[in-house]
């Protein structure tokens, strides 16, 4: 009996504790409903939005944010944390509904110009760069707002770019995160000239798709042992 009820303490003591798992539950709720609720302020106050007006605009006091999140650096990674979550989720949506290599590429393409020209400001918010210069230095740098969103994107992209040409996955890897350092220079420059006059997005979705895939795809294409040509597809060619 005495065995028995040693035994019983020990699992009772190793099961989670029903109170501490609903305070972590509601912790991350508040914190998932903060975020949002300052996604919405700096969307219509703009990049610049201090921690007093984002906190006005959620409805609450700045010491609230402070509490979960320490200080504004924790709030921008918290932001960018939730767009990359949800950049992340259309871009590979995007590359798997594609039929071919191409479109894939040409999807992915469009879909991180939308998400960005969705919110401007919150993407600015993000990436530390706000129109017409930039914040002071709060502790967060871009690297640090954005590294696991290239990090993933990269892999995402490599794919289908391995699938098309049949390179060494390094090779895949090494073309992608080129891929996507220049989407990410021309969608940034995009928005940073007011969508740049006369330039739409999906004329930059085009060019930059028709840019990217018929560059490198090209010429390892050229390079390759049968020595077949490389298709070219025209800029709006899926």
């Amino acid at each position: 009996m005495t065995v028995a009820a040693h035994g019983t303490n020990r699992a009772a003591r190793t099961r989670p504790d029903g109170r501490s798992t609903r305070w972590d539950d509601h912790r991350a709720q508040r914190r998932a409903s903060l975020v949002r609720d300052a996604r919405r302020a700096i969307h219509e106050i703009g990049p610049g939005a201090s921690m007093d007006e984002i906190a006005a605009m959620a409805g609450t006091s700045k010491s609230i944010y402070y509490r979960y999140f320490d200080d504004k650096a924790g709030l921008r990674l918290a932001v960018a944390e939730s767009v990359v979550r949800g950049m992340h989720r259309r871009l590979a949506e995007a590359a798997e509904e594609a039929p071919t290599p191409h479109s894939a590429l040409r999807a992915m393409v469009r879909t991180y110009l939308q998400t960005i020209e969705s919110s401007p400001p919150v993407y600015w918010f993000v990436t530390r760069t706000a129109l017409g210069g930039n914040e002071p230095d709060d502790g967060t740098s871009r690297v640090e707002a954005l590294g696991a969103y290239l990090d993933s994107v990269i892999t995402l992209v490599a794919e289908p770019f391995a699938r098309a040409v049949h390179v060494p996955p390094t090779t895949a890897a090494a073309w992608a995160a080129g891929a996507v350092g220049f989407v990410r220079g021309a969608g940034e420059w995009w928005l940073g000239h007011t969508r740049a006059e006369g330039l739409t997005r999906d004329d930059l979705t085009d060019q930059v798709t028709t840019w990217l895939w018929n560059g490198p795809v090209g010429v390892l294409h050229h390079d390759a042992p049968d020595g077949s040509a490389p298709s070219r597809p025209t800029e709006k060619q899926e």
